[in-house]
């Protein structure tokens, strides 16, 4: 089993890293930071060097998500569980490493094409994070926030994400198959799996999605910076893509904004954290206890 501990950082790929320039910056509020690459954008959101970093490209989508293991031996455990299950994994290049700022990083695909990197030894700054508007982002042992990626088969996911990633399940949803094209009264399911605190840190939805991404989540530490974010959704013209509410499995008090990479950042506060001796995976019976309302604009 993989020793995963958070979701460490994610690469996006942009065909107009400007816009991401406004939407990171001055729409999240998140802290531009610095790298090895004159052409990339480094974010910054605590004290790990780059939490966010965006590359220019010839497709806007989420190009990688980065795993955080406890160290070099973690890391050959997890490439040697990964080739006993039959997954192809590569090493990342010098430059790569150098890009990422990590010692060490192996790379592959699950069987939906998402591209995942396991990782150890990731930079921090002595310079204390910054952010615009003075907002503080939830992280610690709990990684940067979660992710929600696209899969073809809900069943084989579950599979593969707990059984050969080491993920835990958390909770799940289904919705009627037909609204991903399965046959009407059909069921999908969403799940949603944690491997810290964090109620989830990766969780699938069963819809082909080109972005490669459906949303990533974002918390911080205050109901009114999250309010404060939202006016500035607002203030720059970003599509506003659910408004504020309440989700039933993380408690999570967020709203979510469409990104420049065609997927959405779900910026929140006050989620749930999980005690896993105790925890007991459940069924939640709706997205949200209120707000979230997904048909904004579409009027």
């Amino acid at each position: 089993m993989i020793d995963i501990r958070s979701m460490g950082y994610v690469r996006v790929a942009s065909t107009d890293p400007g816009q991401w320039r406004t939407f990171a910056g001055k729409v999240l509020g998140l802290a531009e930071g610095r790298g090895p690459h004159p052409d990339h954008q480094y974010w910054r959101i605590d004290q790990v060097s780059a939490r966010l970093v965006v590359v220019p490209a010839e497709v806007d989508r989420l190009e990688a998500t980065g795993w955080e293991v406890a160290d070099h031996r973690a890391l050959q455990d997890a490439r040697e569980h990964l080739e006993k299950a039959g997954v192809a994994v590569e090493d990342g290049t010098r430059e790569e490493l150098e890009d990422r700022r990590v010692q060490e990083m192996v790379r592959f695909r699950d069987p939906w094409d998402n591209v995942f990197e396991l990782f150890h030894g990731i930079t921090y700054e002595s310079r204390p994070v910054v952010t615009p508007y003075a907002a503080t982002f939830v992280t610690g042992d709990q990684g940067m926030g979660h992710i929600v990626v696209p899969v073809d088969d809900d069943v084989e996911a579950l599979r593969f994400y707990t059984d050969v990633l080491g993920f835990r399940l958390r909770d799940s949803m289904s919705m009627p198959g037909e609204f991903v094209g399965k046959e009407p009264g059909s069921k999908v399911w969403l799940r949603f799996l944690g491997v810290n605190p964090r109620h989830h840190s990766l969780a699938f939805l069963p819809m082909p999605n080109p972005a490669r991404c459906v949303h990533i989540m974002l918390e911080v530490d205050r109901l009114d910076d999250v309010g404060r974010a939202l006016e500035r959704v607002r203030r720059y013209g970003a599509p506003l893509s659910a408004t504020l509410g309440r989700h039933m499995n993380d408690e999570m008090v967020s709203f979510y904004v469409r990104s420049p990479g065609g997927f959405d950042v779900e910026l929140g506060t006050d989620g749930l954290q999980v005690d896993d001796s105790r925890w007991v995976a459940r069924e939640s019976t709706a997205v949200s206890y209120w707000g979230h309302d997904f048909g904004v604009g579409s009027g």
